[in-house]
């Protein structure tokens, strides 16, 4: 059986509650017994990064997913408009500061499962099992190797110190991922020592915040800036590819930073079950199989984030760039914190 994509628009119309005739949705439709019934997902990872993964779930369990994807914003607001007409069972989204985002909602509810408290680690999890880790990304600093030594460099913060302005290139401050990292220096540093990093860091920007986190990998390559701070599964896309992406990528070392104390930054991939799932059974079963072992280890060489799971060994390119030790704070805790980072981020004029 194969994984059904459902040609819904997403975009603009995502803030109009829209309900579709699909089989199976309804109050008496919890087809969960093995090998049977369904499962509606919407997903803001994009489709080829999942839908392999989705098929297996198929062939292995009989269910048919019923995928729908589209941009994170769209989709959380969407299932806002939806209410419990929402034919969703399953929500997967990037960065635990949008995971929070979607639980202070109220459109995600609280499972209990064995097989997820032994496969995700506490951390990675939301403590009223609202949503579940599904891959973990770290946000290092990147640099040029031709013009900075990385003796040169040590922690985020000591990215404020003079010798480094005009040098950094950054996303803008809507980026979640800039917030979630901002989040997580008021929980380790607390809020006046934030604000001293973002001003910092605004004042040595080599430009002005634009494009995404490959367009600052490219920019330290064509010499706009000497480092950069993007998510690392963006450098192992481009080390896979081909022609001037890899040719960019090639050019840039990984630094982790603070490895003398709170560690490097990471985040990560979620997903939860609904609040008001049709077929919830059927969609703790999908989210068990995504932490599976043979998923995450399909899911870390096609997508380079690292595995949830301890288990599981990274790709080829990930452990390329070598071992680290990442922040040990509970994910969640970004999520709380996100409002006042944008806080923090706007008076800092970071725009």
């Amino acid at each position: 059986m194969q994984t059904r994509p459902l040609n819904w628009i997403i975009g603009a119309a995502a803030t109009v509650a829209v309900t579709l005739p699909l089989a199976g949705c309804g109050p008496d439709a919890d087809n969960g017994a093995a090998g049977a019934g369904e499962v509606n997902l919407y997903s803001a990872r994009q489709e080829q990064l999942i839908q392999p993964l989705l098929e297996d779930f198929t062939d292995e369990t009989g269910i048919e997913v019923n995928l729908v994807t589209g941009g994170a914003d769209a989709l959380l607001q969407r299932l806002r408009q939806e209410g419990r007409n929402s034919p969703a069972d399953v929500f997967i989204t990037t960065d635990a500061g949008r995971l929070h985002q979607a639980h202070a909602a109220g459109v995600l509810q609280g499972i209990e499962s064995e097989t997820l408290e032994n496969n995700v680690p506490e951390r990675y999890r939301d403590p009223d099992g609202e949503w579940f880790g599904l891959s973990m990304r770290a946000r290092p600093i990147m640099y040029h190797t031709d013009r900075v030594d990385p003796s040169e460099l040590s922690t985020y913060e000591a990215l404020t110190d003079a010798q480094w302005e005009g040098r950094i290139c950054i996303r803008s401050s809507d980026n979640v991922y800039n917030q979630s990292l901002v989040a997580s220096m008021i929980a380790s540093e607390g809020e006046d020592a934030a604000q001293q990093w973002v001003e910092g860091i605004v004042a040595n920007m080599a430009r002005r915040p634009q494009g995404g986190d490959r367009d600052q990998i490219r920019a330290a390559a064509d010499g706009v800036c000497d480092i950069a701070i993007a998510n690392t599964y963006y450098l192992g896309m481009m080390l896979e590819g081909e022609g001037r992406d890899r040719e960019v990528a090639e050019q840039i070392g990984v630094f982790w930073p603070n490895q003398d104390g709170r560690g490097t930054h990471v985040n990560i991939s979620g997903a939860g079950v609904t609040a008001h799932a049709p077929n919830q059974k059927n969609a703790v079963r999908l989210i068990e199989y995504l932490t599976s072992e043979s998923a995450q280890e399909w899911y870390a060489e096609a997508n380079q984030e690292y595995p949830i799971r301890d288990d599981v060994p990274t790709s080829d390119i990930l452990a390329g760039f070598g071992n680290f030790v990442s922040d040990d704070i509970e994910l969640y805790i970004l999520g709380e914190n996100n409002a006042e980072a944008v806080r923090i981020m706007d008076r800092g004029g970071w725009r």
